[in-house]
């Protein structure tokens, strides 16, 4: 799945087996203004998806891949989209575990049309601050790797939130030494605040043990 433009409009996904569901469904969400996209199972579904902006309707019990593998293949592939899963009163529990790993929220058949609009519309805020916090993350990213190893390791320092002197002796340069190096930092990073160098440093020194840990 390749990312597409910015200015792809967001899309409501209805996967349902159920032909009369996904009528129904779009009906209503083209009625309250909402983009939708109809597939009539999970598979469809992966077929389709560009990995847009939207979110996800989608029906917990299907033939084939249901959806909480569905849900599962997403997560694993690093796929945030929301899901809103609808569910038969027999699943909830089905439901609940799917809560447990990432879905949005859930439904229980039959609901009222505003429950579900409702949910469709905080999931599609949700997909919106999560994409916003994505770009920022690989606007960092990009800028990190214009940084010389010397400020690295400036950075690194400022995280651990010591005085320009400590850092200073513990690199064996001086005071003002480092004050440059910093200013550099806070052009090269786009921040305008200590207190944003030091959470850009403190979220590089987070990433980096995560990395090791996995190792």
């Amino acid at each position: 799945m390749t990312a597409p433009p910015e200015e792809a409009p967001v899309m409501v996904h209805v996967v349902d087996d159920d032909a009369v569901v996904r009528d129904s469904l779009g009906f209503l969400l083209k009625a309250t203004g909402l983009p939708n996209s109809p597939h009539a199972s999970a598979r469809d579904f992966l077929a389709a998806y560009d990995g847009g902006r939207g979110c996800l309707v989608l029906d917990i019990c299907m033939p084939g891949m249901s959806g909480l593998e569905l849900q599962q293949h997403l997560n694993s592939h690093g796929i945030p989209i929301p899901v809103v899963f609808m569910t038969g009163h027999g699943n909830v529990r089905i439901a609940v575990e799917a809560m447990r790993h990432g879905a949005f929220d859930f439904l229980q058949k039959p609901f009222r049309d505003l429950d579900l609009i409702e949910l469709v519309r905080r999931a599609l805020d949700k997909d919106a601050r999560n994409r916003s916090r994505l770009n920022e993350v690989e606007r960092v990213a990009t800028r990190l790797k214009s940084l010389t190893a010397r400020e690295r390791e400036v950075l690194q320092q400022v995280g651990t939130g010591k005085l320009n002197k400590v850092i200073a002796a513990d690199l064996g340069v001086s005071p003002r030494t480092v004050e440059v190096h910093r200013a550099h930092l806070m052009e090269k990073l786009g921040v305008r605040s200590l207190a944003q160098l030091v959470r850009i440093a403190v979220d590089l020194e987070a990433r980096c043990q995560r990395a090791y840990a996995l190792k």
